[in-house]
């Protein structure tokens, strides 16, 4: 009987079914982070239970860990307690730790996959929301809460229930200037911030063929704000060649046999699913949000929505929205003035996105007065970058060049916005507050299309400030 790889890898992980219907999962990789983790270390002590398999979850430290100085002790004396509660909790159970010190320091969903950590056909938690990230690698990926991070320490499985497939094709060829961060927009867009609920998503057609993993991992990181509970693409040859040699992926005759299981894990042809979109890629222009949910988007070149269009629950947030962001209704947002510029965060802080910049950006200077900095995503991907030469391309052009960490994505951190500063973002969410304001503004978009807007210092079509055509 033909699966997907869903299926496939639900199949392989389940211990057993429990009385409630859910089914016990075996969770392969556990991954952990400084905030929602110190808590669950204690529960485990309170209960006088170990870690189960210390061997199988690894740590770093991204979203406290300030990105201008990384001297410690910390300013903020809330975040030196954290990372000195990991570094304790890490060494009395023998978890491995990426520190900062250890040159692989970065943010959770990027440490993974570029130490071949991340694998295809394994199952993946972690105590963040956007772990759907690891899915890029046809690995299925979930985002636990704290008492869920307690549970998997102590026994390496979750229970859960098992989800709905739905595949979402992209074909076609998109335009240029049209990129990854684009096309996981315009999904949100057309299924809605609630469209996933109760599903997995598969992403599929031409264009994921041809996206690079860094690519794949925009996409599958922004499924959680779909609604979907994780997202994949299935394993290929672009998957294999990006993780071979990898310091924890297997190697020599290991990696033989290890690329042969992993083959097996993908969608079988002619596998059933439970609902199948399909999207045109000419169809998808550059895209930002104007409101307060990713699914409230439109193209560079449209106006945003007039109330009178909209019903229900859509008309209530949308004029919410409105309120919030300064906005009128069927007004254009471009040219809309920025404050601010921030190209980072798990979504679009690797090194394939910094080039992609940093080449439009090169020989030119940012507006007069806009704040713009550029935070990569590990200290792997500083190493690239400034081997490149592409820091002091970013610091020419008035960039502030950062080190690793989640940033101004959810400014947990010194990195945040001031009053009702309103940020142009590579991130992945425009909530309210978000970025450290209770007023601050977010608009999500590409990275080219942030420093398009830092250049200009409004909120403006990359592909007419850089002339992509």
């Amino acid at each position: 009987m033909a699966k997907t790889l869903f299926e496939k890898v639900w199949d392989a992980h389940a211990v057993r079914q429990l009385p409630n219907g859910q089914t016990q999962l075996l969770i392969g990789t556990h991954l952990i982070h400084e905030v929602t983790s110190p808590q669950a270390f204690g529960m485990l002590r309170d209960l006088g239970l170990k870690v189960r398999y210390p061997n199988r979850t690894f740590a770093t430290v991204d979203h406290i860990v300030p990105t201008l100085s990384q001297v410690e002790p910390f300013s903020d004396p809330m975040a030196q307690s954290m990372i000195s509660e990991l570094r304790k909790n890490c060494a009395e159970h023998g978890i491995r730790f990426f520190d900062i010190a250890s040159g692989g320091q970065g943010i959770v969903h990027m440490v993974g996959p570029e130490q071949g950590i991340t694998q295809p056909g394994t199952t993946i938690a972690c105590g963040d929301s956007h772990t759907a990230t690891h899915g890029a690698f046809g690995a299925i990926a979930f985002g636990i809460g704290t008492s869920q991070v307690r549970d998997v320490l102590a026994t390496q499985t979750l229970a859960m229930s098992k989800l709905k497939v739905r595949r979402i094709n992209v074909d076609g060829h998109l335009r240029p200037g049209v990129y990854a961060k684009d096309v996981i927009l315009h999904i949100i867009r057309l299924l809605g911030v609630n469209g996933g609920l109760g599903y997995a998503y598969e992403y599929g057609g031409s264009v994921f063929d041809r996206f690079s993993c860094e690519e794949r991992m925009t996409v599958c990181n922004m499924s959680i704000e779909g609604g979907a509970r994780c997202g994949y693409v299935n394993p290929d040859e672009t998957t294999f060649t990006y993780l071979k040699n990898r310091p924890f992926a297997p190697k020599g005759a290991d990696w033989d046999a290890a690329v042969m299981r992993w083959r097996d894990f993908a969608s079988d042809p002619g596998c059933a699913y439970d609902d199948v979109v399909n999207i045109k890629a000419e169809d998808i222009r550059p895209t930002v949000t104007w409101g307060i949910t990713p699914g409230q988007a439109i193209f560079i070149d449209e106006k945003m929505p007039v109330l009178s269009s909209l019903t229900g629950g859509d008309r209530g947030t949308a004029e919410e929205a409105y309120k919030y962001m300064k906005l009128q209704e069927g007004a254009p947002i471009k040219g809309m003035k920025i404050d601010v510029a921030f190209i980072g965060s798990c979504t679009n802080a690797r090194l394939g996105d910094l080039q992609e910049v940093a080449r439009y950006v090169k020989g030119r200077k940012i507006k007069p007065g806009i704040r713009a900095m550029v935070v990569p995503g590990s200290q792997i991907v500083a190493a690239q970058c400034e081997k490149q030469g592409l820091d002091k391309i970013f610091l020419e052009a008035g960039f502030e060049w950062r080190s690793a960490g989640c940033s101004m994505c959810l400014a947990m951190n010194p990195d945040r916005l001031q009053g009702g500063e309103l940020c142009a973002s590579s991130s992945n969410r425009n909530f309210k507050g978000r970025q450290g304001s209770p007023t601050g503004r977010t608009v999500l978009m590409s990275p080219v299309m942030v420093a398009a807007a830092a250049m200009t210092g409004e909120i403006s079509d990359a592909r007419e400030v850089f002339g992509i055509n």
